[in-house]
């Protein structure tokens, strides 16, 4: 985020980070209907997007891409929201960034590297690759 930013604004871009990872889906929906950017994106370059399906949170998600959210979109390791998922195991959230075009392959590493790399069968077999 940029440096120029205020306290107060800086205390709410953390606030919707949290809400992400909290998976306050309502409230989180609600700010990003009233003009929250739904690409919002922190200091390491996660976006909500990113940080819901990290910590697991598939409605947070679900909405957050029916809203418009990004799912190419990779932080600044190079990993996107899929990658997470499939590294938290998280099948509900794998399938709905795949249902909304999520490319398996995209990022470094990608989901299907992650799933390799960590033994995942399970998250192959969702990607497609088992």
């Amino acid at each position: 985020m940029p440096e120029d930013l205020d306290a107060e604004t800086l205390a709410y871009a953390h606030r919707m980070f949290d809400l992400a990872r909290a998976g306050a889906t309502d409230e989180l929906a609600a700010q990003v209907d009233a003009g929250l950017p739904v690409n919002l994106t922190n200091g390491k370059g996660d976006t909500l997007l990113i940080l819901a399906a990290y910590h697991a949170r598939p409605e947070t998600v679900a909405a957050l891409l029916a809203r418009g959210a990004d799912h190419r979109r990779a932080n600044d390791r190079g990993q996107t929201a899929l990658a997470a998922a499939v590294f938290r195991q998280n099948p509900d959230t794998v399938r709905a960034l795949l249902d909304a075009g999520a490319d398996p392959d995209h990022g470094n590493p990608s989901a299907v590297e992650t799933a390799r790399f960590f033994d995942l069968p399970a998250m192959l077999t969702a990607l497609g690759r088992g």
